[in-house]
């Protein structure tokens, strides 16, 4: 038997936070897991504004970023295991998202590794995404492996992030592809009713679906595309949004008709599968309105667990696949990203 203690950390494309997990994780003949501790630390004012316009900066800015924001991860990492009852074997950092271009053979996330390791005094696994998208890969979705290997009992595993992705096994592999903007679009458009995001999709309830506007969204190129398939920032920022713009339509009308298209797409994504068990996770699977939408939707059984998995199970995965990495495992499955071959991602950093 052999047990690991990781500390998982994630940053969503959303910025609601930095996620932090320690998660104990022991193989005996198969892998389980045990939370310790999780906390969601949000994003202050001032790094909303740094991440959110970071793609605007010049090179020598940039890698500064880079620096600063591994530092900020390494510190809060540092106190967030102060309260542990030992010292962790390792911090997995997921960093956030920047650019992603697999089409220009591109990724890339901030939070240099060895700022995260200086900060925090622990070997730290970084850069999880680049050695997939160097072998041919979308560099997403990562965390299926940690749905076949942790999750393995459901039939589907969903996430509801800023951005929809699905994972489930078809003929003895995984397979898995991103589905469409979830949170990332649901967030934009809420902040016109002067809210940071749509609580219980309460606001979304209130509005009116307007079926030209969710024609021509069901109807985008990127949904006729087979898996591998993923979604970044500069897709939504250059195909969604520009489509919802050329419509004048009250914020509330616009948060309807993308919660019915956002559920279209899911049900549309996994109903030519067998019936079977589909477990919600990310911070999605609080809306109560999306949800009921979907299941409404699917023909199959939605199950969603309790907190602290809806919120934390992506940080959990990445905290896993660091392990996997010092291990020199596979941690990224070509079935699923569509690269050369299956292979162990991440950088190592030592203090």
């Amino acid at each position: 038997m052999q047990s690991y203690l990781s500390i998982g950390v994630m940053s969503g494309s959303s910025l609601d936070g930095l996620d932090l997990v320690a998660c104990r994780f022991t193989f005996d003949s198969s892998w389980s897991f045990e939370i310790q501790k999780a906390v969601t630390i949000p994003y202050s004012h001032k790094w909303i504004q740094k991440l959110s316009a970071a793609t605007e900066l010049n090179a020598l800015d940039f890698a500064l970023l880079n620096n600063e924001y591994g530092k900020f991860i390494g510190k809060q990492v540092a106190d967030f295991c102060t309260s542990l009852p030992e010292k962790p074997d390792l911090v997995s950092s997921h960093g956030h998202t920047i650019f992603h271009q697999p089409q220009n053979k591109l990724t890339l996330q901030i939070g240099h590794g060895a700022s995260v390791a200086a900060a925090s005094g622990l070997q730290t696994v970084c850069d999880f995404r680049t050695l997939d998208v160097a072998l041919k890969g979308q560099g997403a979705p990562l965390v299926p492996v940690g749905d076949e290997l942790l999750f393995g009992a459901y039939a589907f595993c969903l996430n509801l992030g800023g951005i929809a992705n699905i994972s489930f096994r078809e003929e003895d592999e995984r397979k898995a592809f991103d589905i469409c903007p979830a949170n990332m679009a649901f967030n934009y458009f809420v902040k016109d009713l002067g809210f940071e995001y749509d609580l219980g999709g309460n606001l979304g309830r209130t509005g009116e679906v307007q079926e030209e506007l969710l024609a021509l969204l069901n109807d985008l190129e990127y949904y006729r595309q087979k898996g591998p398939k993923s979604l970044g920032r500069e897709w939504f920022e250059e195909e969604f949004l520009p489509l919802i713009s050329s419509f004048q339509l009250m914020p509330a009308d616009i948060l309807r008709t993308l919660y019915e298209h956002v559920s279209d797409q899911l049900a549309l994504a996994i109903d030519d599968y067998p019936k079977g068990q589909i477990l919600i996770t990310g911070g999605g699977a609080h809306n109560i309105f999306l949800i009921e939408l979907f299941s409404e939707k699917t023909k199959h059984k939605t199950i969603v667990p309790s907190a602290q998995i809806i919120d934390f199970k992506e940080a959990v995965i990445f905290a896993f696949l660091g392990i996997l990495r010092l291990r020199n495992e596979v941690n990224c499955l070509k079935s699923v990203t569509g690269a050369n071959h299956d292979h162990s991602g991440g950088i190592i950093y030592l203090p």
